[in-house]
């Protein structure tokens, strides 16, 4: 049976991108990730910048892979709910529909007969994450 000395692991707990060390980690995997699903979502510069929490200008350094920052708590926050929509997408849909499905116009409550993009962007972090809350519902994984 395998043991894990759990005394050289350290606590387990949520993770909470506070702590710098972990941010700088998680960066250069962040912003690859939402640059790809950007992409797949036909996101603008500006739409993909107000996702992430950034300047337009930031996000063209980020999506040529020039940025050398670190992602702030928020940001991070944002690119864990982006990514999670973007699985719980391709889950539900088996074709193109989870890539299209951000720019559709929606009529559900959350959406305001917006698209879930806009109202991501018009809604912030909470928005984000009962939209994504929303998918993960719908796919039966609450």
């Amino acid at each position: 049976m395998l043991s894990l000395d759990r005394s050289s692991v350290g606590p387990v707990g949520l993770q909470t991108f506070a702590a710098e060390e972990d941010r700088r980690r998680l960066t250069g995997a962040a912003t690859k990730a939402v640059v790809r699903l950007m992409r797949a979502w036909g996101a603008t510069n500006a739409e993909a910048a107000s996702l992430l929490g950034v300047s337009e200008s930031t996000w063209d350094r980020v999506k040529a892979g020039r940025w050398d920052g670190v992602l702030s708590q928020d940001q991070l926050t944002r690119a864990s709910a982006l990514i999670g929509l973007f699985k719980g997408l391709h889950l539900l849909f088996a074709d193109s529909m989870a890539d299209r499905w951000p720019q559709l116009v929606n009529r559900g409550p959350v959406f305001d007969r917006k698209s879930p993009m806009d109202a991501m962007i018009e809604g912030g972090i909470p928005r984000m994450l009962e939209i994504r809350q929303y998918i993960d519902a719908l796919r039966g994984g609450l």
